[in-house]
């Protein structure tokens, strides 16, 4: 399967905490794969360790 484009703008919470606004891209085979790449993105920009959970992202992510 080719990988396409996915983007996210939206808002990012922790276990249901409202943490900010936050935008992202990714290309990614699937929209399961997209969501996982781009909250790993958040974690890597926002200095989370890349094990912190509850990260949810809040809105939709579109494919491109």
């Amino acid at each position: 399967m080719i990988p396409r484009k996915f983007t996210f703008k939206g808002s990012v919470s922790q276990f249901g905490k409202y943490i900010c606004d936050w935008s992202g891209e990714t290309f990614a085979r699937s929209a399961a794969e997209a969501k996982s790449n781009l909250i790993y993105q958040f974690k890597k920009q926002t200095g989370k360790a890349p094990s912190a959970g509850g990260i949810d992202l809040i809105g939709k992510i579109v494919e491109v």
